[in-house]
């Protein structure tokens, strides 16, 4: 009898316990998810132009891209190019910045037509994206 109870006890102390790894795995994600950044796109391919004195803005909170062909989009939407401060007015709340993503090939009047609207919406801070090259 006492043999039995030997080999049993014995059986048990062989497993191998996975509940602190799987505590130490779910913890590990849950950090991991939780600082992780996500870059917010403007919904559209725009080529910036390139500028020496280019510096990243993380504190943008909305992205607005006008495409080559005169297109304006606000967070991923097509909007008209007069409405475009009405429209970044009801995303944006009272604080926050807006980033212009202006297409190398777009028209430098429509990006002044559209910081003009952004203007007259009350939006304080904007900027132009540009991707940082030389001279």
């Amino acid at each position: 009898m006492r043999r039995r109870r030997t080999l049993a006890a014995e059986g048990d102390a062989g497993e191998v316990n996975l509940t602190p790894m799987l505590d130490v795995v779910f913890i590990m994600l849950i950090f991991f998810i939780v600082t992780t950044s996500f870059i917010k796109e403007s919904g559209v391919e725009i080529q910036r132009p390139e500028s020496s004195a280019a510096s990243p803005r993380p504190d943008a909170q909305l992205m607005v891209a006008i495409t080559p062909e005169g297109a304006v989009w606000v967070d991923g939407r097509p909007v008209d190019a007069h409405r475009v401060g009405e429209a970044v007015a009801a995303l944006l709340g009272d604080a926050g910045g807006v980033v212009i993503q202006a297409d190398r090939q777009a028209t430098t009047g429509l990006l002044i037509e559209v910081m003009d609207r952004l203007r007259e919406a009350g939006v304080e801070e904007m900027a132009v994206a540009a991707t940082r090259g030389g001279p």
